[in-house]
């Protein structure tokens, strides 16, 4: 995946994530990430009673939601998707499906096709969680690549953990989401995952994959 070697944008995320089971539930939000640039875009926006939440860290990162070019669900679960009404003047890209206003756009997705928004920044399929999740591939100049990736990673303690992403976040295809972990795990220097803070991909990560890869 080609992404040009200069950036103008920036990362930030606004609230980490976090699951964990409490007197019988699953408590749980996602992961909320802002970035900036020639594109602003925010990713997974959590609860539908974090509305003002969202808006005070756009503030503080001297945004407001009008500025925002893309609004991004990685997938269809309601704590990645409770805030995109704030944004009706963004493209909103839910998993697969490609929309502003009543307007539906067709993209490939299903056949491995990037919706590509510039050389530094789009939007890749990486299905198994659900069946159309997506992850956003950013080039930064602070971070190298960062790929938001949503539930395919839950939160660092996965990529040690397997059954963390298998089992307790659940995965509809566990074979289509561990290859691609994998490949985002060999193009990303950092991860934003679904439920916990960013994490930087070690070169131990990496040859993990290669050598499963080569053992195949």
């Amino acid at each position: 995946m080609s992404l040009s070697p200069s950036s103008n944008y920036s990362l930030k995320v606004l609230y980490d994530g976090y699951s964990r089971m409490e007197k019988g539930s699953m408590r749980a939000n996602c992961t909320c990430t802002l970035i900036k640039g020639p594109n602003n875009m925010i990713i997974d926006t959590m609860t539908a009673w974090d509305r003002d939440k969202i808006v005070s860290a756009l503030a503080d990162n001297d945004v407001k939601c009008e500025d925002i070019h893309y609004a991004i669900g990685t997938h269809g679960h309601s704590d990645h998707l409770g805030n995109l009404n704030l944004f009706t003047k963004a493209k909103h890209i839910v998993g697969y499906t490609v929309s502003f206003g009543d307007i539906f756009f067709i993209h490939p997705f299903e056949t491995g096709e990037p919706f590509k928004i510039d050389d530094n920044l789009q939007v890749i399929p990486t299905p198994g969680h659900t069946s159309a999740d997506v992850s956003v591939v950013v080039k930064t100049a602070e971070f190298g690549t960062v790929v938001v990736a949503g539930d395919l990673f839950e939160r660092e303690d996965d990529v040690e953990d397997p059954s963390l992403w298998k089992y307790v976040a659940g995965s509809e295809n566990m074979e289509s989401q561990e290859k691609h972990r994998n490949e985002v795990l060999l193009m990303a220097d950092y991860i934003v995952p679904g439920h916990g803070p960013m994490f930087k991909v070690t070169q131990a990560m990496k040859d993990v994959v290669k050598k499963s890869s080569e053992n195949r």
